[in-house]
């Protein structure tokens, strides 16, 4: 196996050299940036809030995960007690490992694996840029935006785990795309929910290969530049080979499944997490004697920002949005790896995946947040400055060596976010076209390709379709869960009776 991805990595290798002579990614953006920049216009319409301007969508999530909030009686709080226990205490019956036809792997192993799609570049670049924009208190808006999304997170996992679908071989399908179409087909919507899950996988699909693989791979290469001579150095002069080595490395984890996935992500993960957040306590402690400022400082910018572009209302936006599009709570990624668990509850699983957002954002974001304002780097952004710079200059302000320790974490970072996205992409390719063997495997080897072809080329306009086709899942996974949001409801009641889970729900009279 390993002979035939190289092969077949080096074939590819061929080809995106060829089209980097030929300047193909100059003719892509001139060709496809008319098509790609009306898209993107659509998806991020934007509203203004005086000189605040937020995206329909990125507020449609924001208001949908209040919304589940309120209607659930904040499950993330009291819910949170039990997901802790889902994952590390003694397994139940109906959540057994071992149950192996009723999913393919254990709640950790899928919680991995969403955390691997979630924990990324915009956990380290993306927060930089809120907190410069936004000033210090965005992070208080971005925690509360967390705890929001907690619950909108935990109604799409419910419901792929209640609709998931399972094949011949024994492999899970199971996402937006299934819950979508044959719940509401149950309520007598299948003109409805039909043609939305289609636009869903429809979406995801580019959104993997671009958002989930080209963006993560060339922004990996670009690190592994600047800690290997530059851009005279290696992988400098031949990035490929850098695409290459991922694209093989990838490629032997994704032929194995979510198994496999899961097998790697789960001990990826807590390295990655580790490491960086090791790294960040080791600055806030250095600079301890800060942290009380630092703490009067969020709070008192959360509510009276100094010069932030609209003002208050600004301030929580990019919070908010920074919170969103972290943990990606409403977006209907991380249920298709949720979906693969083996247990007879769905809704356990929904309780497992309130660690999911509190993790991502509350514990890993806020320590970027932490380290950018404690050490005052937040105060010395410019225009052009990229959010990467900007908390490179935060761990260097401590430690000179600690960028490549940073270098490190962000080529991690980005490798998982990949491996995940292989998968998510996966299932929406085989809900649009089957899920046959070589199906599949055309699939794989058209993303090891675009590992390759990201790491050497520039292709802004279709990453900024990409990027629109990743927001634009949100729209149908959303409708869906509106309109079964009191399914929802009901079945988290009886699971709670059943199992004597403490609740603030109440049954309907």
């Amino acid at each position: 196996m390993p002979t035939r991805f190289l092969a077949i990595a080096a074939a590819f290798l061929m080809c995106a050299q060829t089209a980097r002579a030929a300047s193909i990614d100059e003719d892509i953006d001139k060709y496809f940036a008319p098509f790609s920049d009306a898209f993107s216009r659509v998806v991020f319409f934007s509203i203004s809030f005086g000189e605040a301007k937020i995206p329909l969508l990125i507020l449609l999530l924001i208001i949908a995960s209040i919304f589940c909030t309120i209607y659930l009686k904040g499950v993330g709080i009291w819910g949170f007690k039990h997901s802790i226990k889902q994952i590390f205490g003694k397994k139940a019956s109906f959540n057994e490992p071992n149950s192996g036809k009723d999913g393919e792997v254990s709640s950790l192993g899928a919680l991995a694996t969403a955390l691997s799609g979630t924990v990324g570049l915009g956990n380290i670049a993306g927060v930089a840029i809120a907190i410069s924009v936004g000033g210090a208190g965005a992070m208080f808006w971005m925690c509360l935006g967390a705890l929001f999304g907690m619950a909108l997170k935990f109604c799409e996992v419910t419901l792929a785990l209640k609709y998931r679908r399972f094949n011949a071989d024994g492999s899970v399908s199971g996402g937006p795309m299934f819950y979508i179409a044959h719940g509401l087909t149950r309520r007598g919507l299948r003109w409805l929910g039909q043609p939305l899950a289609l636009f869903f996988a429809l979406m995801c699909v580019p959104g993997a290969l671009g958002g989930g693989c080209m963006m993560q791979i060339n922004q990996a290469t670009q690190q592994m530049i600047n800690i290997t001579g530059g851009e005279n150095g290696f992988f400098g002069v031949h990035s490929w080979v850098f695409g290459l080595i991922v694209a093989i490395t990838v490629g032997l984890v994704i032929v194995g499944g979510i198994k496999a996935i899961a097998n790697v992500t789960s001990k990826v993960v807590p390295v990655m997490c580790g490491l960086y957040i090791i790294s960040a306590l080791l600055i806030i402690l250095i600079n301890f004697q800060h942290i009380p400022h630092c703490i009067y400082t969020i709070i008192h910018e959360a509510f009276f920002p100094n010069a932030v572009a609209g003002g208050v209302i600004g301030t929580i936006i990019m919070g908010m949005r920074r919170s969103i599009q972290s943990n990606e709570a409403g977006s209907g990624s991380a249920p298709i790896a949720y979906a693969a668990v083996k247990t007879k509850e769905p809704v356990s699983q929904g309780f497992v995946s309130l660690i999911e957002p509190f993790f991502d954002t509350v514990l890993v974001c806020s320590m970027t947040a932490l380290v950018i304002i404690i050490t005052g780097q937040y105060l010395n952004y410019t225009d052009g400055m990229t959010g990467v710079q900007m908390t490179s200059a935060a761990f260097a302000s401590v430690f000179s060596f600690f960028p490549y320790i940073l270098a490190i974490v962000i080529i991690l970072f980005a490798i998982s976010t990949i491996i995940s996205w292989a998968y998510y992409g996966q299932k929406a390719w085989g809900y649009l076209f089957g899920e046959g063997f070589k199906r599949t495997k055309a699939y794989q080897f058209m993303f090891c390709a675009f590992i390759v072809i990201g790491s050497s080329m520039n292709l802004n306009s279709v990453v900024d379709f990409t990027d629109a086709t990743m927001l634009a899942m949100a729209l149908p996974n959303l409708i869906a869960i509106f309109i079964m949001i009191n399914e929802i409801k009901n079945d988290v009641i009886l699971y709670c009776k059943k199992h004597g889970v403490k609740t603030w729900l109440k049954e309907n009279v």
